[in-house]
């Protein structure tokens, strides 16, 4: 495991870290913020949140970059690691009065030059268009003045945004999510109105219904979705963007086909709430983090989780794929002892991230050349931590003999999953939608790369560990429910409190057509929620403490990473090869 040693190097902020295939280097002279570079008052506010667009400018500086930091809004032009950042000319700032921005996203198919279409959420509710770039505010969704008055009222939806994403390949279409734990579909081009919605229910499942918005005329919201219980946390959209992936305070993971508004799987956390999810860059495989400080990995293909990764000491609030790291080899894979130039030119490439999911789809095809395969994948907690972590081909394809051999991988001791778990058939092309099956899999991957406590040994039945939690995972610091209670006081681990579980208020009946409760013991050791023995335990390649404050940002690009804290400071990581860009330029504007 990634240990950072003992005593005060513990604690030590690192503005740089190694894995193989390089020196990741903080650019100090790259980091955004507000203009003053005073540090925010991070107490009782929303997460610092950070969008980037790019508008094909044909001066080389083609990215945009929006954050909000407390009340204030913020739109730069995003320099990277070529050039220091400017921040006293931003191209937009706002300041908000009785609402902070909670959430934003560009609509990345309309932006030009001229003209970027930017959603805003909000604290209260409301969602706005803005244009940063004309400086315009187009419209403001769910805060229409009410009939005979002159007060605008949030007719939709009272509680806080958590999530807002335009709809994949759409100029329009956009959904909101609501820590009331409903989702609404919007459409630009329709108004809202000056009286409450009234809806009629289209299609209800387990734990979810689907409402239309009824009236004479077409009006928003076009779709009233009411997801599980408690605050929906966040959504993502598959990257073909037919499906959605929810996760939700009351720790379940939902994916659904957007169009048809169908359940395709749900998976439920160790612990408490989940709080964030990703897709693998070719959509078979989804990440979440939450309340339980792990990371999960789910199997699209399969419905079933397929490992967990423990690096964190508190919650994760961010996960995230970087497709530029992300690699597929065909033949036998190459071990990267060189320069930071040689495995550049093999891995941070465009044309390598823009083939990753082709070139992925061929892992699954039952072609008998030797192929390494590796995701790689990101997190930042509020334990101030950034871990990277890899998925390689030994947990993602047990059935199948190894290429190499791994080390960044391990699962305690078990024979097998529980009942029901196994997986689809190792010749599929993984293109069709398959479910579980009942035949158990040949016994997990295992390996010595981290240390825990035998449990059981290879004549033992799984069943013998129905009424404990194992041994080595005791000394997880939420897995018991006392640590936990402790660690809630720590202020070296402080919590965002804005996520807690909220019930719905609302009179709308249809609300309570879904929540159906779950007794949290009854999913464990079943495929929903399999035992910490029973699947591959991922170990973290790094795991840095990089900031004073919790972590809420992680965004790959190119060249870069890009973090963020609840201090306000946005931070760029140049990849390896990549920072003597800057300092070049640097030394050239010194010398003059």
């Amino acid at each position: 495991m990634a240990a950072e040693g003992g005593g005060k190097e513990m604690n030590e902020i690192k503005t740089q870290f190694t894995t193989r295939e390089g020196l990741y280097k903080l650019l100090s002279h790259s980091e955004y913020s507000r203009p003053n570079r005073v540090p925010f008052n991070s107490q009782g506010s929303n997460p610092v949140r950070v969008s980037f667009v790019n508008v094909n400018d044909q001066s080389g500086n083609g990215d945009r970059l929006c954050f909000n930091v407390g009340r204030e809004l913020y739109f730069y032009i995003y320099k990277g690691v070529r050039k220091a950042a400017d921040l006293s000319k931003p191209i937009d700032k706002r300041i908000y009065k009785g609402t902070q921005p909670t959430c934003h996203d560009f609509n990345h198919l309309t932006a030009t030059a001229e003209s970027v279409s930017l959603l805003v959420g909000f604290s209260a509710g409301q969602v706005q268009l803005i244009d940063p770039i004309k400086k315009e505010t187009s419209k403001l969704f769910n805060e229409e003045k009410t009939e005979g008055t002159r007060k605008a009222e949030r007719l939709i939806d009272k509680s806080r945004v958590t999530c807002v994403k335009w709809v994949p390949g759409s100029e329009s279409l956009f959904l909101v999510a609501h820590s009331s734990g409903n989702m609404y579909l919007y459409n630009v081009e329709h108004t809202c109105g000056t009286t409450a919605p009234h809806y009629q229910l289209l299609k209800q499942g387990e734990s979810f219904a689907v409402h239309t918005c009824k009236s004479k005329s077409t009006r928003n919201p076009l779709l009233k979705w009411t997801v599980g219980e408690g605050a929906l946390n966040e959504f993502a959209f598959s990257p073909d963007g037919k499906y959605l992936a929810c996760v939700s305070q009351d720790g379940f993971l939902r994916v659904f086909n957007f169009d048809s508004v169908e359940l395709h799987g749900t998976m439920k956390s160790y612990f408490g709430g989940l709080l964030c999810v990703c897709w693998s860059p070719d959509g078979k495989y989804i990440v979440t983090g939450g309340e339980d400080d792990l990371v999960t990995v789910w199997s699209f293909v399969d419905c079933r989780v397929i490992a967990r990764g423990h690096g964190h000491k508190s919650w994760v609030s961010v996960v995230a794929f970087d497709p530029y790291t992300t690699s597929v080899e065909e033949s036998d894979p190459m071990e990267f002892s060189g320069s930071d130039e040689d495995f550049q030119d093999l891995h941070f490439g465009r044309d390598r991230a823009n083939s990753t999911q082709s070139r992925l789809s061929k892992r699954n095809s039952t072609d008998s050349r030797p192929v390494s395969v590796t995701y790689r994948f990101g997190s930042v907690g509020q334990d101030t931590q950034l871990c990277l972590w890899d998925l390689t081909e030994d947990i993602l394809f047990p059935h199948q003999p190894l290429s190499r051999a791994r080390t960044h991988t391990n699962v305690m001791n078990a024979t097998s999953p529980p009942a029901g778990s196994g997986g689809a058939n190792p010749g599929s092309n993984g293109n069709s939608i398959t479910t579980p099956g009942n035949s158990v899999p040949p016994p997990l991957p295992r390996s010595n790369s981290l240390p825990h406590s035998a449990v059981s040994n290879a004549g033992s039945k799984s069943s013998v560990m129905d009424g404990a939690i194992a041994s080595g995972v005791s000394k997880f610091a939420t897995l018991s429910l006392h640590d936990r209670k402790e660690r809630h006081h720590e202020k070296d681990h402080k919590r965002n409190h804005s996520m807690g579980h909220i019930s719905s208020k609302s009179s709308d009946k249809l609300n309570l057509v879904t929540k159906t409760k779950t007794d949290p013991a009854k999913t464990l050791g079943t495929p929903l929620c399999p035992r910490m023995e029973d699947v591959p335990l991922l170990e973290p390649l790094i795991c840095k403490k990089i900031a004073h404050e919790r972590l809420t940002v992680l965004i790959f690009l190119e060249d870069c990473i890009v973090t963020a804290c609840q201090e306000g400071f946005i931070c760029t990581w140049a990849r390896p090869g990549k920072v003597r860009w800057l300092e070049d330029s640097l030394e050239c504007t010194h010398g003059k």
